[in-house]
């Protein structure tokens, strides 16, 4: 197995000299190994260049406020929004969502900078995320992870010259049936290897548009953000959403005639009890 690279760019962890290899890492600080974490990285960037953020934009988070009961639960997709429009979340991304929903930029920071799919920094034309969690990691992730890095010579949650790719170790993605997993803009690419890997980053920074292998053909980063923020893109039935690994347990339920046990009926109500109305 090839040692990562360690990040040396804006996203490195501080203190961490060049060159610090992961087993160097681990038993220097004993907290993160040779990974630097999503709370690691820098605050939001308060010396952004001018917002792209203008009156449509606006329009289209009120847009997303006005599809909740309790307009604050819009926060989440109105921060999708801000990324596909800023490449990021920006302050004024920020005082836009915290002007329509009526809180404080306090708590509107406190969720951007919390979740890890909100990001701090501009990120490429494709997120790549390598899953690099229990099973995927013993079926080669770690493998797949470390030869992007070595190929593309960027470290975790940097971004190549071109602009094209950014890549990140992903926490579980719910595909373990298809270990590895390699994540495009959240596409699926599944029983990933170092060389199927290295030939998708490829294709992606010539320029050339690639099929998941469950999903759509893959949008970029800021168009896939977009649609997390709500607004179709049209591709929802464009490839296979499950493949037959997926499908096997409910197959050999059909096959065996197994059901899920009947919900038991709700408890009958004596008449002495109060009622809603009462």
């Amino acid at each position: 197995m090839s040692a990562a690279v360690e990040p040396q760019g804006p996203g490195a962890r501080a203190g961490a000299p060049a060159g610090t290899n992961a087993t160097e890492e681990l038993a220097g600080h004993g907290t993160h190994g040779h990974f630097t974490t999503h709370f690691d990285e820098p605050v939001l960037d308060f010396e952004a260049p001018e917002t792209l953020i203008d009156d449509a934009v606006l329009e289209e988070l009120r847009m997303i406020a006005a599809r909740y009961p309790q307009a604050r639960s819009a926060l989440l997709p109105m921060l999708h929004l801000v990324q596909s429009v800023e490449g990021r979340v920006t302050p004024a991304g920020i005082e836009a969502c915290a002007a329509i929903l009526d809180i404080s930029t306090a708590d509107v920071s406190g969720v951007a900078t919390f979740y890890t799919m909100y990001k701090r920094r501009p990120v490429g034309k494709y997120h790549v995320g390598v899953c690099t969690t229990a099973l995927c990691a013993i079926m080669g992730g770690d493998e797949v992870y470390a030869r992007l890095q070595e190929h593309l010579g960027i470290g975790n949650d940097e971004t190549t010259e071109d602009g094209a790719i950014t890549l990140e170790h992903l926490e579980c993605n719910a595909a373990c049936d298809y270990a590895p997993v390699m994540m495009v803009n959240w596409e699926f690419f599944d029983q990933a290897t170092p060389e199927n890997a290295v030939q998708v980053v490829d294709a992606l920074q010539s320029g050339v548009r690639v099929q998941a292998t469950r999903g759509a053909r893959v949008a970029t980063w800021q168009e896939t953000e977009r649609v997390l923020a709500g607004f179709p893109d049209g591709k929802a039935d464009e490839g296979p959403t499950s493949g037959g690994a997926s499908r096997l347990g409910l197959q050999i339920a059909r096959e065996r005639g197994w059901h899920a046990p009947s919900a038991p009926p709700p408890p009958e109500q004596s008449d002495d009890e109060p009622t809603e109305q009462s």
